[in-house]
């Protein structure tokens, strides 16, 4: 039961750094993000996971944001992504940051009752995953939302978009915790 409380208590003040980027960049851009759609966002993920993976090989970096940024943004485009899916794309910034923040808790809420659902079924594995491994699963994620994206949403034996990106909130989640939280290898 220790290592659960404190995966929870983890998992919190991730939420809390997620979030307050969101709501600093809501004051920023407003809902800007509204009129993106859901393959968009898939890109979007797809871009910051694969600049994690190169800076992993690489081990430089030429621009000096590092990979925590990177997974802060996967989180959040992925809430955002979640959504869009509930909401579809808008032509206007139709969102205050009031509403958009109480989407956001309600998503991030659901993927974490998600992890809990998962952690008690795995016993945590993820705890002896590298961060890189995290990577690769979230990639992977991507992958297989692009091609049911190309398949105009239809998954015949799969589960769909909403569950992937559930999943890379969460794997996200535990690569920000290793990283952040435990001081793991990037």
């Amino acid at each position: 039961m220790g290592q659960e409380s404190n995966t929870d208590q983890q998992y919190s003040q991730i939420v809390e750094i997620c979030r307050d980027v969101f709501q600093k960049k809501m004051q920023d851009y407003g809902s800007a993000w509204r009129i993106l759609r859901p393959s968009s966002l898939t890109d979007q993920i797809y871009i910051k996971a694969q600049r994690i993976r190169s800076l992993q090989r690489k081990g430089t970096q030429k621009i000096l944001e590092g990979i925590t940024p990177e997974f802060i943004g996967i989180v959040n485009y992925a809430i955002i992504g979640l959504i869009q899916l509930e909401l579809g794309p808008s032509d206007v910034i139709d969102l205050d940051q009031t509403e958009a923040t109480r989407y956001y808790n309600d998503y991030f809420e659901r993927a974490r009752r998600l992890m809990h659902d998962k952690n008690h079924d795995y016993g945590e594995a993820w705890r002896d995953m590298r961060v890189s491994s995290l990577v690769d699963i979230i990639l992977m994620k991507l992958l297989r939302i692009k091609q049911i994206e190309d398949n105009e949403g239809q998954a015949v034996h799969s589960e769909g978009i909403d569950a992937n990106y559930f999943d890379i909130v969460n794997y996200a989640v535990f690569a920000l915790i290793k990283l952040e939280l435990e001081g793991a290898e990037k």
